[in-house]
């Protein structure tokens, strides 16, 4: 059958692999998966279609869905989309205000979420939601109607032949779904996509995974564009998806599921990365030198077959039985195809090392406003050069205009903002590109470089123009230090506060018997700052003069999503970060 709006996945599916034992399945508890075949993945978004007709949802109607990831949230996707609604996916991770916020603008009618802290937030702004009619629970809590309950009125409504008449009566053209961006700054925009815009997204992403991958794992938020349209790809590939909804049972999952892909963001990369690191340590003798070999081995690996000698590729085979294999295991990675990185850069090493591993490391880029994938990894030569994301995706044009900014159009280009036509015509000009706001560059093969944000971009009160993501991508390189903000606009010199990597300075302090008793006294060791500064002058030779960091500041405190210093999507919101430590960022400037 033809693909043209989203709820046709989920029809093929059942069409292609109706003897397939799973479909979908999500973790209940700590040894129990909730799983779907084919034929119940459909039979139970039918019947969630037909309990939204009931409740007087209509063609245009807005359900808004705020959960972690599970294979319900999938199926009301398709319930919400095949009757003509728009579905609204909201992090379940925002403030009480954020939620009274996006359901008033959107108009929700109804609402299903997960989560009693959500419950509570969603619950204390109720009576400022007007249009909000309906509020259920995925699972049973008491205050509000549930899942299963939905689904019984749904059977008691059951229709088709009005769910055939529905499906037909739907356009690839209608939105299909209003993402509203996390934002590092001002209120969150409501990013308008069409069931075309993804459908096409898919059609030039199908040839990526190999024909052998059929296990997917989704723990990144599906309320983001990134992990929703790889999701949707798993089904459209007819691969069965395991939903993970709490990060700290990621290896668990994998051990459990041994999936052929998943997509992950750099800083989970890292945290994989320092933990088989912490394994090696913890041997001794000649395992722990064999594991460090190997893992020198695997940091030198090139990408490219013929950019590998004859003598790596011996080392490499050995270190893979001696070592790769066992970590692969070890990780639930045995039966490997792809890790797709995005939403911010990963270190060159770590996709060296992954790749090695046998875990090879797509990088993807884009932005929800272009549905979302703009460029990405592919398998084309010279299609996963580190440092780049790729190609153009197929049925896109990207350009650098004269700022420097990346540009592109094409099928990805979202319908434009909900209720907001001036902040649309500024995102997208007359010609129908879209102005991303990062800049970049093309190598010579044609992969896509990301330099930076063209709004971060500061002039020192020397005149000279500063991109702190360069600054701090290459600090970001010492293991010692975990995030980095740059600042230093109009003033003479460029500073930076550093939050450092807690578990590297720990081990460190531990070698130099250096005693703390907590972070705050940690960092403010003369020591641990004589570190820090040796790393900062180490890669500040990497720099150019004007973007050498000649003063700092080291944080006891994290930024996270909980404190609101970074977004769902963990990028800093440098406003946020700027405000807050204002009177410290002050005080380099004025104690220079």
């Amino acid at each position: 059958m033809e693909l043209k709006r989203i709820y046709d996945i989920m029809l093929r599916y059942e069409e292609r692999h109706p003897d397939q034992k799973i479909a979908l399945s999500g973790k209940i508890g700590k040894n129990k998966w909730n799983e779907y075949t084919p034929k119940q993945y459909k039979k139970t978004a039918d019947e969630l279609s037909c309990a939204l007709l009931a409740k007087g949802i209509a063609k245009g109607d807005k359900v808004a869905v705020i959960s972690t990831n599970r294979p319900e949230w999938t199926i009301t996707q398709m319930a919400v989309t095949q009757i003509g609604a728009v579905l609204v996916p909201i992090y379940p991770t925002i403030t009480a205000e954020d939620y009274k916020y996006i359901l008033n603008h959107c108009e929700a009618k109804l609402v299903i979420l997960e989560g009693e802290i959500v419950m509570r937030k969603v619950q204390s702004v109720a009576a400022e939601l007007p249009t909000l009619k309906d509020i259920y629970t995925f699972v049973d809590r008491k205050d509000y109607p549930f899942w299963d309950q939905l689904l019984e009125l749904g059977r008691a409504n059951f229709d088709e032949g009005k769910l055939s008449e529905l499906r037909a009566a739907n356009s690839e053209k209608d939105c299909a779904m209003i993402i509203y961006t996390s934002g590092t700054t001002g209120v969150p925009k409501g990013v308008m996509l069409s069931h075309y815009n993804i459908m096409s997204q898919l059609e030039y992403l199908n040839h990526i995974p190999s024909k052998w991958s059929k296990k997917g794992l989704s723990f990144l938020p599906l309320c983001h564009a990134y992990e929703n349209m790889i999701v949707l790809l798993y089904q459209y590939l007819g691969m069965t998806v395991y939903y993970v909804s709490n990060l700290a049972t990621i290896a668990e999952a994998m051990r459990e599921v041994h999936p052929s892909m998943m997509t992950a963001v750099p800083r989970v990369l890292e945290k994989f990365y320092e933990k088989i690191i912490a394994s090696g340590k913890a041997k001794t003798g000649a395992a722990r030198s064999i594991f460090e070999w190997a893992v020198n081995v695997a940091l030198k690996y090139n990408i490219e077959p013929e950019d590998r000698s004859a003598f790596y590729n011996m080392q490499h085979a050995l270190a893979d039985k001696l070592v790769y294999s066992k970590i692969r295991h070890g990780l639930g990675a045995d039966n490997f195809d792809i890790v797709v990185s995005g939403a911010a850069s990963l270190k060159p090493e770590l996709c060296s090392f992954f790749s090695a591993m046998g875990m090879p490391v797509f990088e993807g880029y884009g932005m929800t406003e272009t549905s979302p994938v703009i460029a990405v990894s592919c398998r084309e030569k010279y299609g996963r050069q580190s440092g780049t994301v790729g190609f153009p995706l197929g049925g896109v044009d990207v350009a650098i205009n004269k700022e420097g900014e990346i540009i592109c159009r094409g099928h990805n280009i979202m319908m434009g903002y909900y209720k907001d036509e001036a902040q649309t015509r500024e995102i997208i000009d007359e010609g129908g590109w879209l102005h991303t706001g990062d800049m970049g560059r093309f190598t010579e093969r044609g992969q896509l470089i990301i330099t930076g944000r063209l709004k971060n971009i500061f002039k020192t009160s020397m005149g000279k123009y500063v991109n702190p993501q360069a600054i701090e991508e290459k600090m970001s390189q010492s293991k010692y230090i975990d995030q980095i903000v740059a600042v230093g606009e109009n003033q003479k010199f460029v500073a930076a506060l550093i939050v450092p990597d807690f578990s590297a300075i720990k081990e460190w302090c531990e070698s130099e018997k250096i005693v703390y008793s907590h972070p705050k006294e940690m960092v403010d060791n003369l020591n641990v700052k004589s570190l820090i500064k040796s790393e900062i002058d180490k890669y500040n030779k990497e720099l150019s003069k004007a973007e050498n960091v000649m003063k700092f500041e080291i944080l006891a405190d994290e930024w996270t999503q909980e404190n609101g210093l970074l977004t769902p999507t963990l990028k800093v919101k440098r406003s946020k970060i700027s405000k807050k430590y204002a009177g410290l960022i002050q005080a380099m400037f004025d104690h220079a």
